[in-house]
């Protein structure tokens, strides 16, 4: 019985799931901005080559 005492009082696993918590909100909060940051700035880097699309000559020309 003394075993499940010591058990039922030990919160190392909890404090090691927390912390799993933690850590698996702030993976997603990073991979969220990540992918909000990525398409803006894929959406930019198209603007500025269609912008330049017309400035740059071809060696057609």
């Amino acid at each position: 019985m003394n075993i499940f005492a010591r058990f039922a009082q030990d919160e190392s696993g909890a404090t090691a799931i927390e912390y799993g918590l933690i850590a698996a909100l702030i993976s997603v909060g990073i991979i969220l901005a990540a992918t909000a940051l990525g398409d803006s700035l894929g959406n930019l880097f198209n603007y500025i080559a269609g912008e330049l699309g017309g400035a740059i000559p071809t060696e057609a020309e």
